[in-house]
């Protein structure tokens, strides 16, 4: 029988698994055609706007493309992929599989074999994502204009809430590295509206079960005044925000300091609070490296990359990266486990660098010499007279 009768009758097999429900996907692969790195495309059924699609994932070397086609193009497309280029294709139903490949000899081998799966997958196509905090039953987010009365994220508000749980899933994992019942007062330092510090006591209680005080500071009087009511309304009894700048908050029993966003040397400040309050995990979100760079462009020394710096935007990302560096290299001398990793944050600053400390063992003095040489190293390197960290904890 020729190829074409063979492909034939793969198409007319999967049209009837659509039509009665039971596809699974198709999966084309061995790929002799002249498409450069294509090797293989997964096919399965997607419902947008109301409307059966099948999204076919096209796996090359590198990467991976998806494209959503009409059923009945789709057909046509998978045909004329078996014809000209993929040489095995496989329907999977909850019925059964369908295999049809040529073989280098030219022969077509079509065989059946038993379903490897016992259940049509979700057609959805934005898969519902699993997230620590919900937004049923959340009075804090109806207070805060996340949500409406009846729990649905608002429509200009679904940025927001995904940066929430975004935030609240690193937390998460971070806690879970720290011994059981370790996290007993957090201070979120430059607290803001208190989108995050809500929902990050809402996870302490609600799904670890714990008993954790949550402290947001904040300087401005009206964000104060208004959290404070929002959560008195939600009776969370152990969250209260507190009026006052990071510099003058006593931080001495904090486990847990956050600070997102705290301007230049903020953040230097609310570090210097972690370190001699001991916490046991530091997370800070920097922004506007100002100290450095002036420093930077004070001193105006001369190294290996001058070339780049002389343009404005890269000398702000190099004081960015030195800041910051610096920063975790006086984490390490105290004794942290440092993290700095890349985070997406909202639609306003869409990306961030965090960097975290997680506490350990005390450094021999060896290595702590060690340290204290790298950043002498470094701010002679880029011509850094003092970093404002450094000078908090006298070192």
């Amino acid at each position: 029988m020729p190829v074409l009768e063979y492909i034939e009758q793969f198409t007319a097999a999967l049209k009837e698994s659509l039509d009665a429900a039971t596809f699974v996907k198709v999966s084309l692969g061995n790929y002799k055609g002249e498409e450069e790195a294509l090797k293989q495309i997964l096919i399965r059924k997607v419902v947008i706007k109301r409307e059966d699609k099948l999204a076919f994932t096209y796996r090359y070397k590198t990467r991976d493309v998806v494209k959503n086609y009409a059923v009945d193009e789709a057909i046509d497309l998978i045909s004329d992929y078996l014809e000209k280029g993929f040489k095995i294709g496989t329907l999977f139903s909850t019925e059964k599989d369908l295999i049809l490949e040529e073989l280098n000899n030219g022969k077509v081998v079509f065989r059946e074999s038993k379903a490897s799966s016992a259940a049509a997958p979700s057609a959805s196509h934005d898969k519902e994502k699993s997230r620590l905090i919900k937004p049923d039953s959340k009075s804090y987010l109806t207070e805060l204009k996340i949500t409406d009365s009846e729990g649905k994220v608002f429509k200009n508000a679904q940025d927001k809430f995904r940066q929430i749980n975004h935030y609240i899933e690193i937390l998460s994992s971070l806690i879970k590295e720290l011994p059981a019942g370790t996290i007993k007062k957090v201070a979120d330092m430059g607290s803001g509206k208190g989108y995050l510090t809500f929902a990050l006591y809402d996870y302490l209680h609600s799904v670890l079960k714990l008993e954790t005080e949550v402290v947001g500071v904040e300087y401005r009087e009206d964000m104060v005044e208004l959290c404070n009511q929002v959560a008195v309304k939600s009776a969370f009894d152990k969250l209260n925000f507190v009026q006052g700048t990071i510099e003058d908050y006593n931080a001495e029993d904090v486990n847990l300091l956050i600070a997102l966003h705290a301007c230049d040397t903020a953040t230097d400040d609310a570090i210097f609070k972690g370190i001699k309050a001991n916490a046991e995990l530091i997370v800070v979100a920097p922004c506007c490296h100002k100290q450095i760079r002036r420093e930077i462009e004070q001193n105006k020394v001369k190294n290996d990359v001058s070339f780049l710096t002389k343009y404005g935007i890269f000398l702000e990302r190099q004081a960015e990266m030195v800041t910051d560096g610096i920063r975790a290299l006086i984490l390490e001398y105290f004794g942290y486990k440092t993290k700095v990793f890349e985070f997406i944050s909202d639609a306003h600053t869409p990306k961030n660098v965090l960097v975290v400390g997680i506490k350990g063992k005390a450094h021999s003095s060896e290595r702590k010499a060690e340290i204290l040489q790298k950043i002498k190293a470094s701010k002679e390197y880029f011509g850094i007279g003092y970093h404002h960290l450094e000078r908090l904890l006298e070192l």
